[in-house]
């Protein structure tokens, strides 16, 4: 409630359609109404220009200094978002009309996606289930990367860096649009070295390490990307091509991993920019067809991927347990190809928006190494949702929908590749997994309603949404490292399900902008791994379990525009999570996010005759407070608040037809040490990254 009342004074001295505020950078979006009024749910749009602004690093990092947005980090070059306290397979990201598919169900895996081929980004708090299905339980992310050029040839070259991990990188594409067919390449290159944290050692499982120079052993990495989309755009009909490749290498901190540093005779402090092992790459192969037709009052959109998602991750063999010492480096494979195709159909009949849709989608993931966490899997679905937007009068708008879901998982059975000696005498190799097949049906439906007058929007959903239980929760069974437990899944898991309410309100006029966002969700089995007082080879177990598990919480944001050189604003976010049912009833839920505020000005300067309304620089500073978190479930420890200053400038340089933008962002700038509650690295006692400066400078003609 604090982040609440905070947010709320700063108000009543100084939106919800037009502001967006990313990481002390105000940017002023004005978005039409009609976005506003298309969905009952709190959304945010953010463009290239924004998004270029307010880099943070990465993509996640970007988009966290909106309300309820966070990202997750591990490492230099990894970070995963969550919504409201919600992300992995509770978050859908699609990219162009299709659900990214990786490996996301693992705490280590960012997303294979190129931030700088992003043209926009959507944020949609809450469930969206009735139009994306299993996973966007929590809301969604859509990217969109389908810029089509206006000009015979048209690009941009983007240069940018970080000082913490000393990131280097360039980011280049080109285009252009002769009649009706047009073309589009992007390509960038990301290099950095192992970051650096604000302290000199670390304390793991009782053992004192000690970090040369402030930096955590081999978290370097490296990341290149590439796409080309071509595509034809007539009167009534558009179709498009696009294939992206994205690759990347990255090393896990040594010292968490088995104390490599320890028993290694691998030198980790040679340099920063090594990569040894342990280490993980990735690559992610995307085709994607999407085609449009349009035509009176009736819209038609079909959307065909294939998506073949490939992760190893390699670490020095050594024997756990009865297991010998392997060969070889390869810990773990997971190869994983994905087929999805769906259909969107919109027509307009008088007042009534009538959308329909069906969609489908096979995954087909095979593992290989010497180590275990989740078995061999395929996973098929299918879904169709039909959906009513009628528009009572131009200020008033109610809309209802109904969706429909299979899936059917089939697990394999596995057994450890080496022998353990059983209590007769004789030696067995164990089953990890069991072969399984489950089949999941789900109805799930929702309802809303907008109203705009004036400078007034207000907004109310309820409905109810699904998840199907993953591969992952239902059959894992062993070590994950990288965030320090055994985990183990459950069989028997039920599908999860989801009754909300979601509420916005929101007022803009010239000078003052204010949106508050409620909501309530309501889960009979919610799905997560509990702790526990076992350990299982030297690391606490992890267990899937459900539970009946309340959650209510708000956003609250406001910009008050002094003058057209001066704003101030405001933003708080607060989430609370009980267990209602279950071992753990009582508690909230794992890694809770505290509440936080933030709070900032903005200086706005370069109008001139040819930027009479829109400024070309700007200078802000911002102070991000978060809460200390004592709600914790036991063996979690309790974690302290912080707050720290961060700044961000920029300017916007026309040269000819040409056009230069140059943005900085520094974090933390007094360089104070403290740790995030939702990180896992703070199980380890390694505070978060101590100053960053981002720069990045680029070309657009």
């Amino acid at each position: 409630m604090i982040s609440t009342l905070l947010a709320a004074t700063l108000c009543l001295v100084a939106p919800p359609d037009s502001i967006v505020t990313l990481d002390a950078v105000t940017v002023v979006g004005h978005q039409q109404r009609d976005f506003q009024m298309r969905m009952s749910q709190s959304a945010i749009q953010i463009g290239r220009e924004a998004l270029q602004q307010s880099y943070a690093g990465s993509l996640v990092q970007t988009l966290e200094g909106i309300p309820g947005v966070k990202a997750m980090a591990i490492g230099s070059g990894q970070s995963k978002p969550t919504i409201r306290g919600l992300g992995f397979n509770r978050l859908a990201v699609t990219e162009d009309g299709i659900k990214h598919e990786g490996q996301q169900w693992g705490d280590d895996h960012g997303l294979e996606i190129d931030q700088f081929a992003i043209d926009r980004a959507e944020v949609i708090k809450g469930p969206a289930a009735l139009l994306y299905g299993s996973d966007a339980i929590g809301g969604v992310l859509n990217l969109y990367s389908n810029h089509v050029p206006t000009e015979p040839l048209e690009g941009a070259v983007q240069l940018f860096g970080r000082t913490n991990n000393e990131q280097m990188g360039l980011s280049a594409r080109i285009g252009g649009r002769h009649g009706r067919w047009f073309y589009r390449a992007h390509g960038t290159f990301i290099d950095y070295a192992d970051y650096r944290v604000p302290t000199d050692s670390i304390q793991y499982y009782s053992y004192w390490i000690k970090l040369k120079d402030q930096r955590l052993r081999n978290t370097a990495g490296s990341e290149a990307d590439g796409s080309v989309m071509v595509g034809y755009m007539g009167y009534r009909f558009h179709s498009d091509l696009r294939i992206s490749d994205s690759y990347s290498k990255s090393g896990f901190f040594a010292n968490a991993h088995g104390l490599e540093v320890r028993l290694s005779d691998i030198d980790y402090d040679h340099s920063r920019r090594d990569i040894d092992l342990p280490y993980q790459w990735v690559n992610h192969l995307k085709v994607l067809s999407h085609s449009s037709w349009q035509g009176d009052g009736l819209t038609i959109e079909a959307n065909l991927a294939y998506q073949h998602n490939q992760r190893e991750e390699h670490s020095e063999p050594v024997s756990h347990g009865y297991m010998p010492t392997p060969d070889g480096t390869m810990e773990r494979r997971f190869d994983k190809s994905t087929y999805t195709a769906n259909m969107q159909l919109r027509r307009t009949l008088g007042n009534h928006e009538l959308r329909a849709g069906v969609g489908g989608e096979h995954q087909h993931n095979r593992r290989d190494g010497w180590g275990f966490i989740i078995p061999d899997f395929e996973v098929s679905s299918i879904g169709a949702f039909l959906m009513d937007r009628y528009m009572v009068s131009s200020r008033l708008a109610l809309n209802a929908g109904l969706r429909f879901d299979y899936a059917r998982t089939h697990i394999h059975s596995y057994h450890d590749w080496y022998a353990t000696p059983s209590a007769d005498g004789s030696s067995v190799q164990v089953e990890r997994s069991a072969d399984m097949t489950r089949h999941f049906r789900s109805l799930t439906w929702s309802a809303g309603v907008n109203y705009a007058t004036g400078p007034l929007i207000v907004k109310a959903n309820v409905g109810k949404s699904f998840r199907v239980p993953i591969p992952k929760e239902l059959g894992a069974d062993g070590i994950n490292y990288h965030i320090f437990r055994y985990e183990r899944g459950n069989m028997q898991l039920d599908p999860e399900e989801s009754y909300q309410i979601d509420a916005s309100i929101g007022w803009a006029d010239e000078v003052l902008e204010i949106q508050v966002d409620p909501y309530l969700n309501y889960f009979p089995n919610y799905i997560y791994l509990s702790p526990s007082a076992q350990y299982v080879e030297g690391l606490q177990l992890y267990h899937y379990t459900q539970a009946r598990v309340l959650r209510y919480g708000l956003e609250a944001q406001c910009t008050w525009h002094i003058d057209r050189h001066w704003q101030a604003h405001a933003q708080g976010a607060y989430l609370h999570a009980r267990q209602e049912s279950g071992e753990k009833k009582g508690y909230t839920l794992p890694f809770s996010t505290p509440w936080n505020v933030e709070i900032g000005g903005r200086y706005a300067f370069g109008f001139g005759r040819a930027t009479a309304s829109e400024p070309t620089g700007y200078v802000s500073m911002t102070a991000r407070i978060v809460g200390s978190q004592n709600e914790i479930v036991p063996p979690e420890k309790p974690t302290d608040g912080y707050w720290t200053l961060n700044m961000a400038a920029g300017k916007r340089f026309s040269l000819g037809r040409s056009t230069l933008q140059v943005s900085v962002h520094a974090d933390n700038l007094l360089d104070r040490r403290y740790y995030d509650h939702t990180s896992f690295y703070r199980l380890i006692d390694v505070p978060e990254p101590g100053f960053n400066l981002s720069v990045m400078a680029g070309l657009e003609f």
